[in-house]
């Protein structure tokens, strides 16, 4: 056995949890796991992303109830081998990731918590993501805010300008340590929950902020989808 497979087989494995089961409130009830971009569905380009990086092992996805059966198709049509688990969402955004984590493989030791409506999510955002928690415990990718940020109080008048040097958006996948984050969510998880770094802030662990891309955009409205075609055509022309 040669040496690459020993440090496979020696390296944590990781399950990538894409979770996909919002109400697409802002795209007026459209549900834009499903639309599609560049000939093929928004989740399915997500989790292709995932599926061909060497750093995943295996993929578990969260849908409502009723779009279960349309992902399993979508999983068989293009061949998703990674993809061991289609589960349905909780309540909130906090719940539905729970049970994709609960879902995932026992030997799964790191999980990569991505929205499903991030279609444009880099191979290199993740590997790079990934080993940072591997070193850290916790990481996530995040860009630098471009715009000038201010406080205002409950009347609109601004308070104060905001010191944006150490502002930072912040974008999946969120990656943690399986433990960590199960402990985390136990103790920490409520329906005020909008992202999965806040559950391990919560708990005092100290998040990685690896560098994000400003085209690893998340689809909210029908303008994001043309905004996303024109990336990806930006991506081939550089190819």
């Amino acid at each position: 056995m040669n040496g690459r497979s020993n440090e496979k087989e020696c390296r944590a494995k990781v399950c990538a949890v894409i979770v996909a089961a919002g109400n697409s409130t802002r795209m007026g009830g459209i549900n834009k796991q499903f639309l599609v971009l560049d000939n093929m569905p928004v989740i399915a380009r997500c989790i292709s992303s995932f599926q061909n990086n060497a750093q995943i092992d295996y993929i578990v996805a969260v849908a409502r109830q009723e779009d279960i059966e349309k992902i399993t198709e979508i999983k068989n049509q293009y061949g998703f081998s990674k993809l061991c688990a289609v589960v349905p969402g909780g309540t909130n955004r906090g719940e539905s990731v729970l049970n994709g984590v609960k879902a995932c493989p026992e030997d799964c030791t790191y999980i990569a918590v991505q929205d499903g409506a991030r279609p444009l999510v880099t191979d290199k955002i993740i590997t790079e993501t990934i080993n940072a928690a591997f070193e850290y415990g916790a990481a996530a990718p995040a860009v630098a805010v471009k715009d000038t940020v201010k406080l205002v109080d409950d009347n609109g008048f601004v308070v104060k300008t905001v010191d944006r040097g150490s502002l930072r958006f912040v974008q999946t996948p969120q990656v943690f340590q399986k433990s960590l984050y199960l402990e985390a969510a136990g103790k920490y998880l409520n329906d005020r929950v909008t992202d999965d770094c806040m559950i391990a802030e919560a708990a005092g662990v100290k998040v990685f902020l690896t560098e994000g891309d400003y085209e690893n955009i998340k689809i909210t409205t029908k303008q994001d989808i043309e905004l996303a075609s024109l990336y990806l055509k930006g991506r081939r022309g550089n190819d």
